[in-house]
């Protein structure tokens, strides 16, 4: 059985919303100081730029330290406050010994530094009473398996808390466990009806309240589930021990079991996507003169446009386009995909190099600054691939509970380029599994710099 790291049960629309919530108080607190700058003194000088960079750098991890950005119902006023405190306390304690701020007038500091946290409550008493409003809509969709007491609590729970963003569809029943159905209302179908209708419908949350019984049923389900993006929750109708690894939740006190899940929590997400928004930034700046030395030499090469685009699954197995420097004579992107193997002939002499080299994939920083990608994840494959391989491979569509990646824990480790069986794309699936059950930071970093040792590395790079 394979299981993630719990996150929780958010909305897509909940992350999103205290992800920039970071963004929004630094921006709020540099406006009011630039402002009131502007008014009392009008001389901009460089003081005032090293005292912004200063703030840039506080007033997030202050904030983050102090809890701020952690998901909650109301906005947190005292921790505002508090963190405000420790960063007035350690913004004078640099400046004034540097004398970064003797350029000031008495009265801007005095009342930017009470401003300052005035309007920060505001900005988090907006954003937190639309988050509520995002939520009570009910972004994301959750269906019930099983009909018996258990159930019925966790559609009670659902119902009762609007607030965390799941909207219930319904119950699906056991038709051969002989369980009244009266109560659970609507009633959709039955099990064997479920695993069609999650991925059918998009549905994101599966709850499984079967009792301990139902051993065969539960596996059933859990198999086919693999073949979906909806998390899945095992609920026990007892207090259960030696649950080994198993990842334990809670809905409203109620106890269930992750079976699978996002392995990141909100505020690791929020932090992972900084990250690459900031280096693919600064990377796609550098690198950006190489890339336009590229597209010289790939339109000259033979004709057709710079860039190929190729649908693939992304996120949640949403279809995305992914962007690469055009290396084929040929623009497959439809039903059926060849995968290049040595020597092809399809490949130019430009694309060739390109592939080698892994130039080709340049564009896809591009994809990383539109949301679409991560630095680090599973490798996005052709759609046509998808369709193939979760049908052989177990599983196979786990990889797509986070955003793909330029590099990955399977390429780093061999199993990049061509792969020409299924034994070898069983390897890079377990890979990028392993990738989600052991994620974190220095994982991903550790990733990015062996990625660096081998770009050069023409090994299965056709």
């Amino acid at each position: 059985m394979i299981k993630f790291s719990p996150s929780g049960v958010l909305s897509r629309h909940h992350q999103l919303i205290i992800e920039l919530q970071g963004g929004l108080d630094l921006l709020v607190i540099l406006s009011l100081l630039w402002g009131m700058t502007f008014v009392f003194n009008p001389p901009i000088t460089k003081s005032l730029l090293y005292f912004s960079l200063l703030l840039a750098v506080l007033v997030p991890i202050t904030f983050r330290l102090m809890g701020l950005y952690q998901v909650q119902r109301d906005a947190d006023y005292p921790k505002i406050w508090l963190g405000w405190g420790v960063i007035a306390a350690l913004v004078l304690l640099v400046s004034i010994p540097s004398r970064t701020t003797s350029y000031f007038l008495s009265p801007v500091l005095g009342i930017w530094l009470v401003i300052s946290p005035l309007c920060l409550s505001l900005m988090h008493f907006i954003t937190r009473s639309s988050l509520q409003q995002v939520q009570a809509s009910g972004s994301r969709t959750a269906i019930i398996a099983g009909t018996g007491e258990v159930s019925q609590q966790v559609a009670d729970r659902l119902y009762n808390n609007p607030q965390m963003g799941i909207k219930f569809r319904g119950y699906f029943a056991d038709k051969d466990n002989g369980l009244r159905t009266e109560h659970c209302y609507p009633l959709i179908g039955y099990l064997d009806e479920l695993p069609d209708f999650v991925r059918r419908f998009r549905i994101d949350v599966v709850y499984l309240t079967l009792p301990l019984s139902e051993e065969e049923a539960i596996s059933r389900l859990i198999l086919a589930l693999q073949d979906t993006t909806a998390c899945v929750y095992f609920v026990p109708n007892l207090m259960m021990l030696n649950l080994m690894q198993a990842r334990v939740h809670t809905l409203d006190g109620l106890p269930m079991i992750a079976v699978w899940e996002i392995p990141f929590s909100q505020i690791q997400a929020g932090l992972k996507r900084s990250i690459d928004f900031a280096i693919a930034a600064l990377i796609t700046i550098a690198i950006s003169p190489l890339m336009f030395l590229i597209a010289i030499a790939v339109k000259l090469s033979s004709p057709g446009p710079v860039l190929f685009k190729q649908q693939r699954y992304g996120l949640n197995g949403d279809n995305i386009v992914v962007y690469k420097f055009r290396s084929m004579k040929v623009m497959e992107n439809g039903a059926k995909v060849t995968q290049a193997t040595q020597d092809d002939p399809r490949v130019t002499q430009v694309g060739a190099f390109l592939r080698r080299t892994s130039l080709d994939e340049l564009p896809q920083f591009i994809n990383v600054l539109q949301g679409r990608m991560s630095l680090v994840g599973p490798r996005p494959h052709a759609v046509a691939h998808n369709e193939h391989y979760r049908k052989l491979i177990q599983g196979y569509m786990l990889r797509h509970k986070v955003k793909p990646g330029i590099t990955g824990w399977a390429q780093v480790n061999g199993y990049r380029g061509e792969t020409e069986t299924l034994d070898k794309m069983e390897k890079r699936v377990e890979y990028d599994i392993h990738y989600l059950n052991h994620w974190s930071l220095w994982l991903d970093i550790k990733i990015i710099l062996r990625t660096a040792l081998v770009f050069f590395n023409h090994q299965n790079a056709y």
